[in-house]
């Protein structure tokens, strides 16, 4: 399954024109050219001289299935004006790669090529990626452009930290291709938890036997990192209380990776200040072993017996305190998702819980659930999770006192 599965669903449709300028970068141009349109963007790409030299105007046709343009006027367009016609109707122009020359351009409103016209005269969005060495990066003269473009409303998406085309390594990198997809995602979201903090749980508890065995519970932690995304994207500063999974950082998210329930229990309540609200997502192990084996037990034949303890229930603990965040639960059942979903809210005096049926999408990337709450019972089609997220995370933001 592709990286690029994870922005689904707040893309498709969008028309986006995708500006190219002179860099090595521009390479990442072609993947981001065909990563849109996987998502159903109907990208349209506008190259540069320079840009044009890196990647030819072909390659992005074939990519897009839309005609490149590269120059300012052209008679097989209407009224023969691209830097016109071809922002019309625009959701964004996004510049990636944006050079420190096209950067400098930009702040001096010049307008002596296509896309520097095109983005004097557009009536949309812009967002610039900026792609260059770390020394032309750090360069007081491009970082007062960088603020005047900030100044005039222009979104500035990285650049990163890494290794460069000229062999040095700082600031300067332009964002990979799922980077710059998440961050159009981002842009469009609307930003229902700006000024408010969420703290997640995600992913299973380990709770070690000895040293290489232990209990856990089967979780991906799709569905926890797909909220916790969708929490920043909204705006929110968001805490991510991991248990051991394979995924990566969702961008604007802060991850603390912990193994077991107690460190998990720890971290939460040390992540608890200034929080809106909780989000319980993990699939905390009921029980741990009481006196884990500090070496590796060999196998002799026998029987072995162990003593479990009780984890504690870190919702439970949280949605107790005297002034609780907004406590949201989920619960995976078998059967009567209705029945023990519901309960189990109202036992922990929860105002929201998610419940679903572990056979619609456990593990999976793709889930059906139902939200319960004080105004009834929600039943969410099944969707991508990434999907489902957004609409828990409306839900939230609507539930959420304010004040």
């Amino acid at each position: 399954m592709s990286n690029y599965t994870r922005v689904i669903d707040g893309l498709h449709g969008r028309k986006i024109v995708l500006g190219v300028s002179g860099g090595i970068a521009a390479y990442k141009s072609a993947e981001l050219t065909r990563a849109l349109g996987n998502l159903g963007v109907d990208v349209h790409v506008a190259l540069t001289e320079a840009g044009a030299r890196f990647v030819t105007p072909l390659t992005f046709q074939a990519l897009s299935g839309n005609r490149v343009w590269t120059g300012l006027l052209d008679e097989e367009m209407e009224g023969g004006m691209p830097h016109i016609s071809l922002g019309r109707g625009a959701d964004a122009i996004l510049v990636a790669p944006a050079s420190a020359n096209f950067i400098a351009r930009l702040a001096a409103g010049l307008a002596n090529d296509l896309l520097s016209t095109l983005c004097l005269a557009r009536d949309c969005p812009l967002l610039v990626a900026p792609a260059m060495n770390r020394q032309m990066w750090e360069n007081p003269a491009t970082q007062r452009n960088v603020a005047t473009l900030q100044a005039d409303g222009v979104t500035i998406l990285g650049p990163a930290v890494g290794g460069q085309a000229c062999g040095e390594t700082g600031p300067g990198r332009m964002l990979e291709p799922v980077e710059l997809c998440e961050s159009l995602l981002a842009f469009f979201t609307p930003k229902l938890l700006v000024g408010r903090k969420v703290v997640l749980t995600a992913g299973p508890t380990f709770e070690a036997i000895d040293p290489v065995r232990g209990i856990t519970n089967s979780s991906s932690g799709k569905m926890g990192y797909a909220l916790a995304a969708a929490c920043a994207r909204a705006g929110a500063e968001t805490v991510l209380v991991s248990g051991p999974v394979a995924l990566s950082v969702p961008m604007g998210v802060r991850r603390i990776e912990v193994t077991g329930a107690l460190q998990m229990r720890d971290e939460v309540f040390a992540a608890l200040t200034g929080a809106d609200a909780f989000v319980a997502v993990a699939a905390v192990a009921d029980y741990r072993p009481a006196e884990p084996v500090a070496y590796k037990m060999k196998k002799s034949g026998e029987a072995i017996h162990l003593q479990l303890a009780p984890n504690p229930d870190i919702l439970a603990e949280v949605a107790a305190l005297p002034e609780a965040p907004f406590c949201v639960g989920f619960a995976a059942e078998s059967h009567d998702l209705d029945v023990y979903a519901e309960g189990k809210r109202r036992a922990k005096r929860l105002p929201m819980l998610v419940g679903n049926l572990v056979s619609d999408g456990l593990g999976g990337d793709e889930n059906t659930a139902v939200i319960y709450d004080e105004e009834g019972r929600h039943p969410l089609p099944r969707a991508p999770k990434t999907f489902i997220a957004r609409q828990i995370v409306e839900r939230i933001a609507h539930l959420l006192p304010t004040g």
